[in-house]
């Protein structure tokens, strides 16, 4: 595993799956915005957001992108 979260000791090969990555600067994937942390949710992205993360606290259009998702309701 290449993050270890620095606040409950988790480990991930992304760090946007950790809340609070050893090495927070990292390119977004979907907008192309430069050095976000793991936090940054897309602008244009925002209204499509299905998921939270029960354990982060992140949110996702598609589930596969959280390691324990539930359906925002």
């Amino acid at each position: 595993m290449a993050y270890t979260c620095q606040n409950c000791g988790a480990s991930a090969n992304e760090p946007g799956h950790l809340c609070n990555p050893t090495d927070a600067g990292m390119d977004c994937k979907f907008c192309g915005s430069t050095d976000v942390s793991a936090s940054h949710i897309c602008k244009d992205k925002l209204a499509a957001m299905k998921y939270s993360c029960e354990s982060c606290g992140r949110i996702s259009a598609d589930s596969g992108h959280l390691c324990t998702p539930v359906e925002i309701k």
